[in-house]
């Protein structure tokens, strides 16, 4: 008796994440989202359209517009999901979670420990990262601060498949989750779409699913060198490899999923296979991701690397508005091909 093929719709990532909403909708009644714009009449559904639709669905008692208060929408989260709700809070920009730190640092990732695990904080913060010509305020991307705080997980999903089974397994944690969503990932069609933006649409499962933390993904086998990003850069990744190939040099791809936990073991295997490992981000390079991933990977793979780690991030400056700065500012498909060439010459 074989298993009868599960039935699928293409979807974008923005449609994807409404998806999930309102499956963990429909299953618990404890589900609710709440943020800014999320549901007015005839509105976009927030800022990128995910909750587009789902305050005619459910009503405004469960898909609740706030003020314009990161800090209150972050607190009003905290406060719901200790009494035994599951919010799914949304700011417009991660950039303004810097405004509710207090909230998701001090409250929402130390209550589990605080209180000897008699008490949790099942929320999700879904936040939208990347530099998109918003500049300095509107396009940081700001997971490593996240990943410095014990007690809260941090998601990053780059796939349609990986944002709806993701973001399910977020809303179902027992834990506080950060959801970091890539703007230039949401579909390049639709009332929002950014300039720029990619269309990383794929068959998602209709049926319920989900994708468990602290497991990657290889979006590319090779046996040269092994390339490691996250969000975006996935692509800006895939797109190297597929340039290098023309040179000869097999790339593999791994895109984490999750910052937090983070699949140390998948990617330690793969620097054993290639004994390379360029890492790229889009984050700051000091204090950023790529730093804490480069020592984790050379405690775990140090005997197998042939070279030094190299990463490839963003400099130590605030993000740029002029279209040509940010493009000098993020890392790009070049950049990631000189950084593997230069680790390939101690071959």
């Amino acid at each position: 008796m074989t298993d009868q093929p599960q039935a699928t719709k293409k979807m974008s990532i923005a449609e994807a994440l409404r998806e999930a909403i309102r499956e963990e909708m429909q299953r618990d009644e404890r589900v609710f989202c709440l943020g800014e714009d999320i549901g007015i009449p005839g509105g976009f559904g927030g800022a990128f359209t995910v909750t587009l639709g789902l305050s005619e669905e459910f009503g405004h008692e469960r898909v609740l517009d706030t003020p314009i208060s990161e800090a209150g929408i972050a607190g009003a989260a905290v406060g719901a999901a200790l009494s035994g709700m599951r919010p799914i809070a949304d700011v417009q920009y991660a950039d303004f979670l810097f405004c509710a730190m207090d909230q998701l640092v001090n409250q929402a990732a130390k209550m589990r420990y605080m209180s000897g695990g008699k008490v949790s904080v099942p929320m999700v913060m879904r936040a939208p990262s990347g530099a998109t010509t918003r500049a300095a305020q509107h396009g940081q991307s700001p997971e490593s601060f996240f990943i410095h705080v014990p007690g809260v997980k941090v998601a990053c999903p780059s796939t349609a498949y990986d944002a709806k089974g993701l973001l399910k397994t977020a809303i179902r944690c027992d834990d506080p989750v950060l959801f970091f969503e890539h703007k230039l990932l949401y579909g390049s069609k639709g009332m929002r779409a950014e300039k720029g933006a990619l269309s990383p649409e794929g068959e998602v499962p209709l049926e319920d699913y989900t994708v468990p933390f602290g497991k990657a993904a290889i979006r590319r086998e090779g046996t040269d060198v092994t390339i490691l990003g996250k969000l975006m850069t996935v692509y800006r990744a895939l797109a190297a490899a597929e340039d290098l190939a023309e040179e000869g040099i097999s790339c593999e791809v791994i895109d984490p999923r999750t910052l937090v936990p983070f699949d140390v073991e998948t990617v330690a295997q793969s620097i054993r296979k290639t004994e390379h490992l360029v890492i790229v981000d889009e984050c700051p390079r000091t204090g950023g991701w790529a730093g804490e991933a480069a020592a984790v990977l050379q405690e775990a793979a140090f005997g197998s690397l042939d070279a030094p780690i190299k990463r490839v991030t963003a400099p130590d400056t605030p993000v740029p508005f002029a279209p040509v700065m940010e493009k000098y500012y993020i890392p790009d498909e070049d950049d990631v091909k000189a950084a593997v060439r230069e680790v390939l010459r101690w071959r």
